[in-house]
């Protein structure tokens, strides 16, 4: 009697250094997976900048839309211009594009060592945190409501 299954693959399991193929492959299988969960929710990413007068970055933001919802993934403003206001004024700035872009809602994470504080100053709330990061602080996800 024959047998009619595919023989079996061998399967390999293995350990490694950062793999960027292999991160853009996950990512692009994700992001494949989340767009048929979220029909018609299309992802789109921006960016805030401001410059010196000699063309130096003084501080940035990247971020994200997605379905009514903006992640703000980065914000930094360099060391000797963080008490001039830009991080509010980056901040505010992607809020307005993203409101332009549809969303009604922000959300970010900090750790207690960043500024979890700057973002509960601009109107954002604590939803969670996670416990366990290096040097006994936590990761904080805020959340905020956006106005048009």
């Amino acid at each position: 009697m024959s047998d009619a299954t595919t023989p079996a693959q061998e399967t390999v399991l293995t350990i490694g250094a950062h793999d960027a193929a292999l991160e853009k492959r996950l990512e692009d299988e994700l992001d494949a997976f989340n767009a048929a969960a979220t029909v018609g929710a299309e992802r789109a990413e921006f960016s805030v900048q401001v410059t010196d007068t000699e063309g130096e970055l003084i501080g940035g933001l990247s971020a994200w839309v997605w379905g009514g919802l903006c992640g703000i993934h980065l914000l930094w403003v360099r060391e000797e211009s963080r008490s001039a206001g830009w991080g509010a004024k980056l901040l505010h700035a992607a809020e307005q594009e993203a409101v332009r872009r549809g969303c009604d809602r922000a959300t970010v994470s900090s750790y207690t060592f960043q500024a979890p504080g700057f973002y509960e100053r601009q109107g954002y709330t604590e939803v969670g945190r996670v416990p366990g990061m290096p040097g006994g602080h936590a990761d904080v996800y805020l959340y905020k409501e956006l106005k048009g």
